[in-house]
């Protein structure tokens, strides 16, 4: 009895709600709202110029992580302290977020005198309306050129090239930057891989000696690198590791 009643005032509920909304529908017309859109009341072309710039501005700060990984040398020196945690093993020591930071402030040291330089030759005089933004990204893109081609192998840089359709000879400052900015990625984690092989080979010595003689001493339910890790940090400690790895990283650059 119960349920029938439930079903009787269900039904009764839907022919209320269809009817008043066919009432409302009858009685009430809908219309498009007008949208009228302006950028601050911008009367000039300079206005509107202006705005652009700041948009084009946010665009790029948005990719500016990108930009610093890719054409920098934050590439060689993050992939390096990672070979560096994973030849140690240890797991959590240093943080990433420690790795990071010390990556990011050793590519600024690194890229300072590239960096100075844009600033004095492109980015101060289109402030002060010396010159246009088009020379102004032309000259800015010199330095940083600059600086990729000297890291960047000629077999990498030739690959590129080739698949560019690039076929005669043009100076090293017409080369367009869709074509260096990838040949300079792969030469820098080949020189990255280089690096972290020759880091890993002492601590590799280092397991090879406890892991023989572990076994020599029976001891086959010791894992190895429970008893190599003291003695790896204990080598990297006594040859300043930090100081040698650092020096070679700001080296390779120069």
């Amino acid at each position: 009895m119960k349920k029938k009643s439930f079903i009787i005032a269900a039904l009764v509920l839907m022919c209320v709600l269809m009817v008043g909304t066919k009432a409302y529908a009858d009685t009430t017309t809908f219309s498009v709202p007008k949208v009228n859109l302006s950028v601050d009341n911008s009367t000039s072309p300079t206005d509107y110029v202006d705005n652009i710039k700041i948009l084009i501005l946010l665009t790029v700060l948005t990719l500016l992580p990108s930009i610093i990984i890719m054409t920098t040398c934050f590439t060689r020196i993050i992939v390096v302290f990672g070979f560096l945690k994973s030849a140690l093993g240890t797991q959590n020591a240093p943080p990433s977020q420690v790795l990071v930071g010390l990556a990011l402030f050793l590519t600024f040291f690194i890229m300072m005198p590239t960096y100075t330089q844009i600033n004095n030759t492109a980015v101060q005089p289109y402030i002060n309306n010396q010159i246009s933004q088009t020379q102004a990204i032309t000259t800015g893109e010199k330095p940083l050129k600059t600086f990729m081609l000297k890291q960047t192998y000629q077999k990498d840089l030739q690959l590129f090239l080739e698949e560019a359709k690039i076929t005669k000879k043009i100076p090293n400052d017409q080369i367009p930057m869709h074509v260096i900015v990838p040949a300079f990625i792969i030469s820098e984690l080949k020189t990255a891989f280089i690096m972290g092989f020759l880091l890993y080979v002492p601590f590799m010595i280092i397991d090879f000696v406890v892991a023989s003689v572990l076994m020599s001493m029976g001891m086959f339910m010791v894992p190895p690198a429970m008893i190599s890790l003291p003695f790896k940090l204990l080598l990297f400690v006594m040859v300043d590791g930090w100081y040698l790895i650092v020096k070679s990283l700001i080296i390779s650059f120069s």
